[in-house]
């Protein structure tokens, strides 16, 4: 039910400011007549958000919503009604997105409607791993308990992602300092520098230095063409990356690079471990989670070895073989898998998984960048200073003919 902010007058003429719920502005003013005020100004708080919107990002952070989650469980702990609770919620959240969100959610629960149901109208927002703890928790009356859970798991994740991006930035980052550098180098200062060369016919160039000279006359005369091309691969590239085939492929390439593919591995056995954990937690059944899981951890070939665990399940077998038998799992995973499972803790030894591969993805964050940062350095040094040498040494032999 909507939500009016009002403004009025009572009977001994002061100033009254307040909510109301009703099903429109006009029932909203007869309510506030029978309660002896005369209205002054009356606005949806609704429409107000909806507007604000419209000047506003329509996306939401892994942190906000973490924040949100955490937010709304706490209420729904101390015991205050799941209405309250989200419209509370819905006030504090900064995003004014999220909050509409939030807004819209407690008038459909006010009309009779479940959580799970109200926020499945949004999943941009609320992933499938989301919507179906949210149903667990209301089925099973530990809605607040499941809350918890969901935002530790959302914190968690951000946090992960967070350092993976923030290590990507600097290598990224040089790349194209690199690169403008490049561009630099072989538009401007050599082609002023090699006009010297061609006044002088007594002097012969070496190989290297040629190939220097052909490449910056190329980028000059050729840039359109250049960039056509790079727009023709990029376009290419992402239609074939997209195609079931293709995605298939290049999952299967990106496992293979060295350092980097160990480290994806990692952080998709990570993610498969915890949220496995947290759904089976919060009372989501074995199969729906297997399928739930697959989506998460992007990459076809590991959901493929998931699919496979599903069916295996299904026919009453064990998950552990399975994810064994594709060679996608590290051992450490298969060994606690196949104990939690004989011991009925198969929760906490995947949590366990879990912590122990995000700090070992941490620790290959760490030596990744300590590494990549001289790399970069030296890479940089060297191909600059074997441009400088090619175009350097056809001047000393000019300063020698000169002699």
């Amino acid at each position: 039910m909507p939500t009016f902010q009002y403004q009025a007058l009572d009977k001994t003429g002061k100033n009254k400011k307040g909510q109301i719920e009703s099903e429109n502005i006009k029932r909203a003013r007869a309510q506030l007549k029978t309660k002896n005020l005369y209205v002054l100004k009356i606005s949806n708080n609704q429409d107000k958000s909806n507007k604000n919107t419209l000047f506003s990002s329509k996306s939401v952070s892994t942190k906000e919503l973490s924040l949100m989650t955490r937010q709304l469980a706490t209420l729904l702990k101390s015991h205050i009604p799941i209405v309250d609770s989200i419209n509370a919620t819905a006030e504090q959240t900064e995003n004014i997105y999220l909050s509409s969100i939030l807004f819209q959610v407690k008038t459909e629960i006010n009309e009779g409607s479940d959580l799970h149901k109200a926020l499945k109208k949004y999943p941009k927002i609320f992933d499938l791993t989301f919507l179906s703890m949210i149903e667990a928790g209301e089925s099973s009356g530990t809605l607040d308990v499941i809350l918890l859970r969901l935002a530790e798991f959302t914190e968690t994740q951000s946090a992960l992602i967070s350092r993976v991006k923030s290590a990507m930035m600097y290598p990224v980052l040089m790349m194209l300092v690199m690169m403008a550098l490049m561009v630099f180098l072989f538009t401007v200062i050599i082609p002023k520098i090699t006009g010297i060369f061609d006044s002088t016919p007594d002097l012969t160039l070496e190989w290297y230095t040629v190939a220097v000279i052909d490449f910056s006359n190329f980028l000059i005369t050729q840039w359109p063409l250049i960039i056509l091309g790079i727009g023709v691969f990029i376009f290419s590239f992402r239609n074939w990356k997209s195609s079931v085939k293709g995605r298939r492929r290049w999952n299967a390439i990106i496992l293979k690079i060295p350092v980097m593919g160990k480290m994806i591995r990692m952080l998709a056995v990570s993610r498969f471990a915890r949220t496995l954990s947290t759904l089976l937690n919060g009372g989501v059944p074995m199969l729906e989670s297997l399928n739930i899981v697959r989506n998460v951890v992007n990459n076809d070939i590991i959901a493929e070895a998931i699919d496979q665990a599903r069916e295996n399940i299904k026919e009453g077998e064990s998950i552990a073989d399975p994810l064994r038998e594709s060679g996608q799992f590290p051992p450490m995973l298969i060994h606690m898998v196949n104990i939690g499972e004989k011991t009925g803790n198969l929760e906490e030894m995947l949590s366990q998984v879990s912590d122990a591969y995000d700090f070992q993805v941490n620790t290959s964050i760490d030596g990744l960048t300590a590494l990549l940062e001289p790399l970069m350095i030296v890479a940089m040094g060297g191909l600059v200073g074997a441009i400088v040498f090619a175009v350097i040494m056809p001047i000393l032999q000019l300063s020698n003919l000169g002699g």
